[in-house]
């Protein structure tokens, strides 16, 4: 069980990495996957700066919990996923109807947290 959620930990870390990537690297494509249109290059450098270095720094997170067996730095991620769902939360009540992108997203989130929460607890209690 737990090599299972360490695999799984380091899919999302992977999923991270690329996410990131593509913000670094082609951010007006990747903002048109999440309906965003940046304004100039100051949103372009946003893109960049903020998604970019967000998903990067998470993977980064999880690999560092991973590798170091410290579920203190699966729970940093787990945070931040939470805020981000915690967000769209705000949005479904003060904008109205979600888009089905936005409610999967919505979902990924909070079982990403789910799953990294599990995980840290398994490695804070000496099981992984």
């Amino acid at each position: 069980m737990d090599l299972i959620l360490k695999i799984l930990a380091g899919l999302f870390a992977l999923l991270f990495i690329v996410m990131g990537a593509g913000f670094m690297l082609d951010p007006l494509g990747n903002a048109a996957n999440l309906a965003v249109t940046p304004l100039g290059e100051h949103g372009l450098n946003s893109l960049r700066g903020d998604l970019g270095g967000l998903f990067l720094a998470s993977a980064a997170l999880i690999v560092l919990g991973i590798f170091q067996r410290k579920g203190e730095w699966l729970f940093a991620v787990a945070v931040l996923m939470l805020f981000i769902a915690a967000g769209r939360l705000i949005g479904f009540a003060v904008d109205g109807n979600p888009a089905q992108a936005t409610l999967v997203a919505f979902g990924f989130e909070i079982v990403i947290a789910a799953v990294l929460i599990f995980t840290g607890r398994r490695m804070a209690a000496g099981a992984g």
